[in-house]
């Protein structure tokens, strides 16, 4: 473009622009420092000169488009999707340069018909206007084209940039007029008028625009400046300034020096005095024709604000590179712009290749190249997802990526603030593993509790219901779903009350769970009796974590059990007595005939009474062998019920075993003589003494030997031994004869059971018994047709009375 104002306009565009990211970074920072009221009106300020520039910039005689996007590899006719602004007429001015058949946006529309008519130009130079485009897009570089119509009208594309957009002004020049009309009436090159419409309001916009503006000839001479840049330099008219050439300074002249040298606008951020005051600008000088153009806006406090954001960012990066989870952000262009010490150390990478900035796609290969990255089965397919979440805006993907080294990430994303996006990497491998035993644990514990008998609660200590298993459920007759989790101490006895009232006892077992108290927290234990005649045994414990333990069993077999048995030992009690006083009676009334019988018989065998022939001798010696059987069965019963009453006492003293066995011999010797069985001896007769009742020691061995007759026949030998061992005295009878079944060995000291028919088992359970009660204990070896040997184990000194000691393992009792 040639004209001054129109240039003026490209730059107080641009400015629009720029203030407006000055004022969103004011907005990010706002409350950074001082008060909030301040913020806000420096906020309202640069708010009300952004409205002046998009007065300004409304009111241009064209239309603007600006591409918010940037290009890496453009493609041949790309015109991307701009967005236009400017006003109505001037849109519909350029839009008869277009195909109306085309269907495509109007900015499109307009840049292809410009592009048609910039192909046929008459100074047959190649078609311009669709490679700056694409250059201007992708290399921010600038360009100026003219291009001249079939009706012979001229249209301006001017390409500048703007921040990180491209923007191109566009203006029928058959709109412009003399540009100098406005200011002093001189005539552009053009031959047309700068504002045909109406050059005074479009200065008047100028002299209130709210930052500065002036114009320098060739020379660099202030030609004209608006009311702000006056009030700057403290002039107070126009021609005050324009006699005196009053400019911001040096630097301002040198730079608009550089713009006419260049050709094309250039800018600088620097510092001046206005208003007396070190102020920051931002200067903009363009070239227009017969000189150059400037704008000055105020940027002080947004500098601030930036330098302060600055600040604030460095800690933010240095925060962030103290985090453990990897983060890194990709900017609009999904280049990487940031990435904190864990993410390099997460992945590896060469510092090398992350200084190169790697856009997202590359990085992605990167990965996948070192087997760094999840397997998947279409990877372009997986990477062209990954890519598009840049399009998404609201409600980024969480995913959990599963690396070959068997780590696992959880990767969140989120639009970050200057476009692109964040991603922040955690690696939960541990928090993964942890979880998955302590689910497994938890399982495991529950699977095991379930299997139990006992039913099972589990109580936090602020009352609620932690853990319960299947049993506890059965045996309160709960509905399962019922047991809800968390659910409070009360809402559970609620769902038990129908079999247990007693609200005392539940409220015991609730202090034993809530109350923190050392005292509270001890192990309790209680019975219930339930409305359905049930028992239940509890206990509370309280557990490590704070928690307590409920366990409840029912012990109602138990207790019929008990009672069962309770009620058998009386009824055993009372059988006791009565057979005490049956055998007792029985005895008492048995010994008198007896006595009398036997008497009888001894006098007839005497021959008191006269002579007797032989068949009345051999019966009445039937007669007293009977009578003396019975005797000696009449004893033995009086002896077992006294011994089970507890009656019998010993009367120890020191007794000669080879007298007493000899004795006991003798008087068994008389039956043995009938049998033909004869009866062997075999102890050293200095074997001495022990400390035992004589009485009942002779009892025993009377009683094996009476046992031994009766197992053996004519030609079985019985043999009486004794040795001392360790203070042991081993008494043994052995005999030749049938031996006993081995079902019959385990009876055989037991009462009232015997190995025949021939009598009624007491000898046997006499010798168990006295042999114990001396301190000792008996011992049966037999095998069917082997014969029989019974060893009695008796103490030299006989102890207190007590339990007997257990026998050698090596003896069968």
């Amino acid at each position: 473009m040639d004209g001054g104002f129109a240039s003026l306009l490209v730059a107080g565009g641009s400015a629009s622009i720029a203030v407006a990211a000055l004022l969103w970074a004011l907005r990010v920072t706002d409350g950074a420092r001082g008060s909030v009221e301040t913020w806000k009106k420096r906020a309202r300020d640069l708010e009300d000169k952004i409205a002046w520039a998009d007065a300004i910039f409304g009111a241009h005689p064209g239309i603007v488009l600006i591409w918010e996007d940037t290009l890496t590899n453009p493609g041949e006719g790309d015109w991307g999707k701009p967005r236009i602004y400017g006003s109505p007429l001037a849109l519909a001015s350029l839009l008869r340069f277009s195909d109306a058949a085309v269907a495509a946006e109007p900015p499109v529309r307009i840049l292809q018909g410009l592009s048609v008519f910039d192909a046929t130009d008459a100074t047959g130079a190649l078609t311009r206007l669709a490679p700056a485009i694409t250059r201007l897009r992708r290399d921010g570089a600038a360009f100026s084209i003219k291009i001249s119509t079939p009706d012979g009208v001229y249209v301006e594309v001017d390409g500048r940039t703007a921040g990180a957009r491209a923007v191109a002004w566009i203006l029928d020049a058959s709109v412009r007029g003399v540009e100098e009309g406005a200011a002093g009436g001189r005539i552009g090159s053009s031959g047309h008028e700068v504002i045909a419409r109406d050059p005074a309001a479009f200065l008047e916009m100028w002299n209130g625009a709210p930052f500065m503006a002036w114009r320098v000839n060739g020379a660099l001479k202030l030609e004209w400046a608006n009311p702000d840049y006056l009030a700057a330099l403290e002039a107070k008219t126009l021609d005050q300034a324009l006699a005196r050439n009053l400019q911001l300074d040096q630097g301002a002249v040198d730079l608009a020096r550089k713009a006419i040298e260049l050709g094309e606008a250039v800018e600088e951020t620097r510092s001046a005095v206005v208003g007396g005051q070190l102020r920051t600008l931002r200067l903009r000088m363009s070239p227009v024709a017969g000189g150059a153009a400037g704008i000055a806006i105020d940027v002080t406090e947004s500098e601030a604000a930036r330098e302060l954001l600055s600040k604030q960012q460095r800690a933010h990066d240095e925060t962030l590179n103290h985090l453990a989870e990897g983060i890194a952000v990709f900017d609009q262009g999904k280049r990487i712009t940031f990435y904190n010490r864990a993410f390099e150390a997460m992945w590896g990478l060469d510092p090398a290749f992350l200084a190169d900035r790697p856009v997202h796609a590359a990085w992605l290969d990167h990965l996948k190249e070192k087997r760094k990255l999840p397997a998947h089965a279409n990877y372009a397919e997986w990477r062209a997802r990954e890519l598009a979440l840049y399009q998404e805006h609201d409600n980024l993907p969480e995913d959990l990526w599963v690396l070959p080294d068997a780590r696992m990430l959880r990767v969140a994303r989120q639009p970050h603030p200057n476009g692109g996006m964040l991603m922040i990497f955690s690696d939960i491998t541990n928090e993964v593993s942890l979880k998955s035993q302590y689910d497994a644990l938890v399982q495991t514990q529950k699977a095991a509790l379930d299997k139990l008998h006992e039913a099972i609660v589990v109580f936090g200590l602020d009352g609620r219901l932690k853990l319960s298993n299947a049993a506890f459920a059965a045996m309160w007759k709960v509905e399962p779903d019922a047991l809800e989790n968390e659910a409070p101490f009360d809402r559970v006895v609620e769902l038990c009350q129908h079999l247990f009232h007693d609200r005392a006892e539940w409220a015991r077992v609730r202090g034993r769970i809530t109350d923190p108290s050392p005292e509270a927290r001890t192990e309790y234990r209680g019975e219930m009796r339930r409305s359905d005649e049930s028992v239940l045994k509890f206990l509370t414990r309280p557990l490590p974590d704070g928690a307590t333990l409920v366990a409840f069993q029912d012990i109602t077999a138990d207790r019929r059990v008990e009672e069962a048995l309770r009620e058998r030992a009386e009824a055993f009690e009372q059988a006791d007595q009565l057979k005490g006083q049956f055998v007792e009676n029985v005895s008492y009334q048995l010994r008198n005939p007896l006595q009398a019988i036997y008497g009888n018989a001894e006098l007839l065998q005497a021959k008191v009474f006269g002579p007797l022939n032989d068949r009345q001798v051999e019966q009445v010696g039937s007669i007293i062998e009977a009578s003396s059987n019975l005797s000696k069965l009449i004893d033995n019963i009086l002896d077992v019920a006294m011994v089970e009453a507890g009656n019998v006492v010993l009367d120890l003293a020191p007794v000669d075993i080879y007298a007493t066995i000899t004795e006991s011999v003798q008087m068994a010797a008389s039956k043995a003589r009938d049998t033909e069985v004869p009866i062997r001896v075999k102890c050293d007769a200095k074997i001495g003494e022990i400390n035992a009742d004589p009485k009942r020691l002779t009892q025993v061995i009377v009683n094996l030997l009476s046992n031994a007759l009766r197992h053996t026949e004519r030609g079985d030998t019985i043999t009486v031994s004794a040795e001392r061992m360790d203070g042991v005295l081993r008494l043994t009878v052995q005999d030749t004869g049938k031996g006993m079944a081995f079902d019959a060995q385990a009876r055989a000291f037991d009462s009232f059971q015997s190995g025949d028919r021939r009598g009624a088992g007491l000898g046997l359970a006499l010798v168990r018994s006295f042999v114990e009660m001396h301190g000792g204990w008996v011992a049966l070896q037999s095998e069917p047709g082997r014969g029989v040997t019974v060893t009695c184990h008796l103490p030299a000194t006989t102890p207190i009375a007590g339990p007997p000691p257990s026998p050698p393992s090596r003896e069968a009792a």
